[in-house]
């Protein structure tokens, strides 16, 4: 929609966009015309959420966590508006006012005394009030609320228009955060000063006891879990140790890493010294054996050789036996006697050698002296060498049978520890959830109500009445109800009501649009619009006219409509009267209206009615239309105009339509056009088969281009003629004066 057109649909409604308005605003007005005033208080509370300071403060990498904190604040608003929380305000309030002997207006109003009084009976206000214990009547007014049994105290609890109920107070009572502060925002407001100031004051001490209360009951639980837990933990912890401690004791072991590294630095060594000592003992060997095989030859000395064995086999053991002893760590004494029996069978064997030598030293066996010498010290090799390497083959079958059994020790004592630090980080991290539950709750304890920064005044005087504000609220209520129904009729409305839905809904551009003429003047505006448009309409039928492939003459000009009373025969009487004026010789033909009516001829315009007969969907010539077939002789005119009736309710001419020349649809503005009309429509184009002009009649002088005078200077001496009183025929005054004025 353009704002030409929303324009239209204001001005058209203009009447409900005064009249609703109006209404709403009057029933609000008249409604609230015993409106009660209203006292309304306000407190202001620090919750610390955000930037106090608490025991947590302190910790290292302490952040604030804003989601906790709206979190906070969204309990602290439900916990006050909690029914409990607003039952207790009202069992309060309602002890605190039975206290009263008379009315105060610090304290209770008359008016709400008096409504006490009528509420509550004397005597059942005398047995709820001790002098100075507002904690018995605070405690039988409760019972009495919690009653099953109907009792004017649990009526006045429970009534929704009573000061002291739980619904009153939470509708009354409205509490926000300020922006992002710390702040929480309280006001109540109600028909007492007295009673907004104790209610609210009330409200914030019920709030902070329950708020308080309710941390402490959710923080308890856990230190005593945390606790439990951390003893549990701490047992385990110990068992682990103990474990640990007794195998390090039973097995004589600190580091069983350490050990490892030792023995095996202490085996490489063994085996290196056992390889160097088999390496020697088989060279000494090879040795012994070939000067034994090179002294064989020496049968004389068998016996000096055999003691020779003999005490080179004591050597041996000997010299065994000290290596043995020093090796076990024996004392000296016992080395030292080792050592004089080694002397003196190294000093037995040295004579027994020198005995050998001298049997053999003869001039042809010198040589052989050379051979026992080498072949002893061979001997004292090997037998050195053989008991050195048994000493240490026995060391390193030691460590092996050793390093066996050390090996399950190892897994058995990492297993232990395994354990004992398992049981320590977890005994670890109870005690730290156990530290931060106990800070939790000690800040509770220390700081867990809210400060109270403003507390609630008493208000002295009344809010502004709100009857303008609620009656501003029901005309505007009022408007949009009319705007509603504007748009409401304007979406289901059929009716085209502008050029522009015209132009939407057919599907077709409008060739020319007149306005209401509702009579003609010379100096009239919409008359000289109306001449404009007939001059602009006759250019478009004679350019189609002239363009018309197969021309036929006289051109048949044929003017219809969907509905009745649109404007054909208007229309069609100025049409043939510019072309009248012309010089040109016009047949119109129209349907007959009245049974007197006959042809007649005035200025050039001949005027024919016809009747509808049931043939009239098949006339092929205007001349069909007539009884009085000679009547209308084509070569006596120039134009023929026939204005058919309403399509609605007649049958389509076939062929006189598709003969026509020119077709002319006549839409007045105001008119339905439905899914008939656009299925007659096309109809209609289908059996032309050339373009059809369209005319929008009774248009809205937006729509229609008016011409200045100096525009129209010429024309402007035929809007004269057209507001010259019609001289016609008697005949001619049965058919409607046009020019005077359109058909409604």
């Amino acid at each position: 929609m353009t704002l030409q057109g929303l324009g239209r649909l204001l001005k058209q409604h203009l009447i409900w966009f005064i009249v609703f308005p109006c209404l709403a605003g009057g029933t609000v007005f008249y409604f609230m015309r015993n409106e009660a005033k209203i006292y309304k208080t306000r407190a202001t509370l620090y919750t610390g959420f955000t930037s106090g300071y608490s025991l947590r403060s302190a910790e290292e990498n302490f952040h604030v966590d804003y989601s906790a904190v709206s979190n906070a604040f969204d309990n602290i608003l439900t916990t006050l508006n909690s029914n409990q929380t607003l039952y207790h305000v009202g069992v309060n309030l309602l002890s605190q006012h039975l206290q009263l002997s008379k009315p105060s207006r610090q304290e209770l109003s008359e008016t709400s005394f008096k409504r006490l009084q009528q509420a509550i009976p004397a005597s059942l206000w005398q047995s709820l009030v001790r002098a100075g214990n507002i904690a018995f009547t605070r405690q039988m007014v409760d019972s009495l609320a919690r009653s099953q049994t109907d009792n004017p105290i649990r009526k006045l609890l429970m009534s929704p228009d009573s000061y002291y109920s739980a619904g009153y107070i939470g509708k009354m009572l409205k509490s926000t955060r300020k922006s992002a502060s710390d702040m929480l925002d309280m006001e109540y407001e109600t028909g007492d000063p007295a009673v907004a100031q104790q209610t609210l004051a009330l409200a914030i001490t019920e709030l902070n006891e329950r708020y308080v209360a309710l941390k402490r009951g959710e923080t308890n639980p856990v230190v005593n879990y945390y606790e439990d837990k951390a003893k549990a933990a701490k047992q385990q912890l110990n068992n682990a140790e103990a474990k640990l401690r007794a195998f390090n004791v039973q097995h004589n072991v600190l580091n069983f890493e350490d050990e490892l590294k030792t023995r095996s630095a202490t085996r490489e060594a063994l085996v290196a010294e056992y390889n160097t000592e088999v390496m020697s003992n088989r060279a000494a060997k090879a040795a012994m054996d070939a000067l034994n095989q090179r002294m064989a030859g020496g049968s004389n000395l068998l016996k000096i050789n055999t003691a020779l064995t003999d005490k080179q086999a004591e050597l041996t053991e000997a010299e065994a036996q000290l290596i043995n002893a020093r090796t076990n760590g024996q004392p000296q004494p016992v080395l030292d006697r080792y050592q004089e029996k080694i002397n003196q069978a190294s000093a037995e064997l040295k004579q027994i050698a020198q005995n050998y030598f001298a049997a053999d030293n003869t001039s042809e066996s010198v040589p052989k002296l050379r051979l026992v010498n080498e072949w002893l010290g061979k001997v004292l090799e090997f037998e050195e060498s053989g008991a050195r390497m048994t000493v240490v083959k026995k060391r390193l079958d030691d460590y092996q049978a050793e390093s066996t059994t050390f090996t399950p020790l190892e897994s058995e004592q990492r297993q232990l520890t395994r354990d004992m630090t398992v049981a320590e980080k977890e005994y670890l991290n109870l005690v730290q959830s156990l530290n931060q539950a106990t800070t939790h709750r000690q800040d509770i304890a220390i700081d867990g109500s809210m400060s109270v920064l403003d507390p609630p005044a008493f208000p002295f005087s009344a809010q502004a009445p709100k009857r303008g504000l609620f009656t501003a609220i029901g005309a505007a209520a009022g408007l949009v109800i009319a705007l509603l129904l504007a748009a409401i009729r304007f979406w289901t409305d059929k009716r085209i009501n502008s050029l522009e839905q015209a132009e939407q809904r057919i599907g077709s551009p409008v060739t020319v649009v007149f306005p209401a003429v509702k009579k003609f003047a010379a100096n009239s505006k919409i008359s000289r619009t109306a001449v404009s448009m007939f001059e602009q309409l006759s250019n478009a039928i004679n350019i189609d006219i002239e363009y018309r492939k197969n021309p036929t003459f006289p051109p048949l000009i044929t003017l219809f409509s969907m509905r009745g009373k649109q404007g054909k025969t208007w229309l069609a009487h100025g049409l043939v009267r510019l072309y009248a004026e012309s010089g040109e010789q016009v047949a119109y033909c129209y349907p007959r209206t009245l049974e007197t009516d006959q042809p007649f001829e005035q200025n050039g315009i001949h005027f024919f009615p016809y009747d509808l007969h049931p043939n009239f969907m098949n006339v092929r010539e205007p001349a069909g239309l007539l009884d009085d077939r000679d009547a209308l002789n084509r070569t006596s005119f120039d134009k023929i105009i026939l204005e058919l009736p309403a399509l609605v309710g007649s049958p389509i001419p076939l062929h006189l339509v598709s003969r026509s020349t020119v077709s002319l649809m006549i839409l007045s503005v105001h008119t339905i056009w439905g899914r008939r009309d656009t299925q007659l429509f096309e109809l209609y184009s289908k059996a032309a088969k050339h373009p059809v002009l369209i005319a929008l009649n009774k248009a809205r002088e937006n729509d229609a281009d008016a011409p200045s005078l100096s525009d129209i200077e010429q024309g402007l001496l035929r809007t004269k003629r057209y507001a010259e009183p019609n001289t016609v025929l008697p005949q001619a005054a049965t058919t409607e004066k046009i020019l005077d004025r359109q058909p409604k």
